[in-house]
């Protein structure tokens, strides 16, 4: 039976996020892994609620976030970030179930994105995967 996982996905960069999600679908698919929802939020600040919601559910093993932090002019970005990895780790411990990131940044400039959408959203799912298999590597 395959592991069942939920995305949440920040739409401010919704055309490239969509890039993402169509590889994640993908990597899911070839892992042996069943998306069994999709969230859209406005962006990386509204993700932990919608992870949560969908840790708490029973036909839910596991969650994948993709999302970009965008370099800006101020530092709103880098704390923005380290406010999402600490919330990530917090609801996986809280919830037992694994939580990935798939967010490129804090910080990404505007050319460094495109080249590394498909690899994040992948990295991201299989290492979901990973975790849902108990495989350490």
């Amino acid at each position: 039976m395959p592991k069942r996982i939920g995305l949440v996905m920040g739409s401010f960069h919704k055309e490239e996020i969509t890039k993402m999600l169509e590889e994640a679908r993908i990597t899911a698919l070839n892992n042996n892994l069943e998306i069994v929802e999709e969230i859209w939020v406005p962006g990386s600040v509204e993700k932990p609620l919608a992870v949560q919601t969908l840790l708490k559910r029973d036909d839910v093993d596991g969650v994948a976030m993709l999302g970009i932090i965008e370099k800006g002019g101020t530092k709103h970005g880098f704390t923005m970030g380290q406010s999402l990895m600490d919330i990530t780790m917090k609801l996986s411990l809280d919830y037992s179930k694994p939580v990935c990131l798939g967010v490129l940044g804090p910080g990404i400039e505007p050319d460094q994105i495109e080249p590394r959408l498909l690899p994040y959203a992948n990295k991201s799912i299989e290492a979901l995967s990973m975790m849902l298999k108990r495989e350490w590597k």
